[in-house]
């Protein structure tokens, strides 16, 4: 059977619109940059001089080619959600198509994109910050790009055609789009972006994919905060041979180049050597430490309501704390008499040296963002409120600096990980520290680019993936920036 069409029964209708807004686009493209070459310049406001003092901006060739571009990705835009519109309502593949196919596994992801963007602007007002990112078209577009990958990795299940490592070898290597011969009855007919060289779905790879990098990334990051905070605060506000010791420590892992720092973390001598499980014992220890001084120093003056909250977060990060760092399947490790019963879950020991990577090569740059921003803020009034008023140093840091800086971290939170889910992608391409059959981005890129030249499918669609999540979270960061400035 040929394999399925890209548009399907739309494309006729559908394409050539495509194909134009693109011709327009890159017009007005070339265009404009003729026109700016030449010394030409958008419409600027000109106030006119009579009793009104009217206000007008009147449009010069440039603002024409903005338009144009403006609308040739309009018009290109609304063609593509026509094709996922098709692919809902139709029910044979064939008349989908490949983009019409694909837009209707991704219907969960549509749903809750809608959910999330309509109750956001909803009560976007009682939102703070985050309510005021639906003000910002950057943040917005950013926000899309990242909770539709946020989304697809929840509900990869649903959006994934077949398993992430099932294998059918009449489809090695198929064209996108290609039916399955002699496929059971039950199971979805056709690889919709084609199969790679083991005869794997490229598809599903890509969606099961997003839930690898998610689990890591985001965890991995908000662990260096954690540390770099915990570490930032008291180095900055204090000063002297504790901020002297610990900033040395940090310039001497920042002076390390970083990828030959992983290779170093991801070797099996170091790795059997135990550093990696070591390393954990050290860094997770840090969140416990930094909940454990939030609440006694919010609620040093209620010593009951203290005592059940430090109880609370002892006993909870205690169980989570040794369930991270021991696994019982591992002979090596060193918390091997740890209760099975008590171990809540276990970190494959290549995920576990992939996190303790990450978090170790971010938390020295968030450490010293986290004593750049206090060095600043402890000069000013209210701190100096704070102390007049006999409150701890604890408690100043942490509830008087810290929420007047969340602005710049949270926008460096977003950035870090789009920085990390780069570093996952090269670690992945490289083969380190992950499994070997991971649906990780990065592996089935460097998978796919054996026959890159032949078969450009396979490591295409995980490329695509990796680059659109990461400019997302850099456009959301931008958002983020843009409507924390007008604080």
């Amino acid at each position: 059977m040929d394999p399925m069409s890209w548009t399907g029964t739309l494309g006729p209708i559908l394409n050539p619109l495509i194909v134009a807004s693109i011709a327009v686009f890159f017009l007005a493209f070339l265009t404009q940059a003729v026109m700016i070459f030449a010394g030409m310049r958008p419409g600027e406001v000109v106030i006119t001089p009579d009793q009104n003092h009217g206000i007008s901006i009147p449009r010069s060739p440039v603002d024409y080619t903005l338009m144009a571009m403006k609308y040739a990705i309009l018009v290109f835009l609304a063609c593509i959600v026509l094709f996922f519109i098709a692919g809902v309502f139709q029910s044979d593949l064939t008349d989908q198509g490949v983009v019409g196919a694909v837009g209707a596994r991704f219907l969960p992801v549509w749903i809750a994109l809608i959910i999330t963007f309509t109750v956001s602007i909803r009560f976007k007002r009682v939102l703070g910050l985050y309510g005021k990112l639906f003000d910002s078209p950057i943040g917005m577009v950013g926000f899309f790009l990242v909770m539709f990958w946020v989304f697809t990795a929840i509900f990869a299940g649903l959006v994934a055609t077949h398993g992430p490592i099932d294998v059918i070898s009449q489809m090695r290597n198929e064209v996108p789009g290609a039916f399955i011969p002699n496929s059971n009855e039950g199971d979805f007919p056709a690889y919709l972006l084609g199969g790679d060289n083991l005869g794997r779905d490229v598809f599903s790879r890509m969606v099961h994919g997003a839930r690898e990098v998610l689990q890591i990334a985001p965890a991995a990051t908000l662990f260096a905060f954690m540390i770099g905070i915990t570490l930032g605060l008291p180095a900055g506000y204090f000063g002297g041979k504790m901020d002297t010791v610990i900033t040395f420590i940090a310039n001497l892992v920042l002076a390390f180049p970083v990828i030959l720092l992983f290779y170093l973390l991801v070797t099996p001598e170091i790795v059997l050597a135990g550093v990696p499980q070591y390393m954990s014992m050290v860094l997770f220890i840090f969140p416990i430490i930094f909940f454990v001084v939030l609440f006694n120093s919010r609620y040093h003056t209620q010593p009951t309501k203290r005592a059940i909250l430090l109880a609370v977060v002892l006993v909870t990060g205690a169980l989570c704390y040794f369930s991270l760092i021991s696994d019982r399947g591992d002979s090596d490790s060193p918390l091997r008499f740890w209760p099975e019963v008590l171990d809540i879950f276990d970190i494959p020991g290549n995920l576990l040296i992939v996190f303790v990577s990450v978090v170790f090569v971010n938390s020295p740059t968030v450490f010293r963002i986290v004593r750049g921003i206090v060095l600043d803020i402890k000069t000013r009034d209210y701190v100096a409120a704070g102390q007049t008023r006999g409150e701890g140093p604890w408690y100043i840091m942490l509830w008087e600096i810290l929420p007047n800086a969340r602005g710049p971290l949270i926008v460096d939170f977003c950035l870090r990980i789009g920085y990390t889910t780069i570093l996952l992608g090269t670690l992945g391409f490289f083969g380190l520290g992950v499994d070997p059959e991971s649906a990780n981005w990065g592996s089935t890129i460097n998978e796919g680019r054996r026959l890159l030249t032949i078969y450009p499918h396979p490591p295409l669609a995980p490329a695509l993936a990796l680059m659109t999540l990461v400019l997302g979270l850099n456009l959301l960061a931008d958002g983020l920036r843009e409507e924390s400035l007008k604080d």
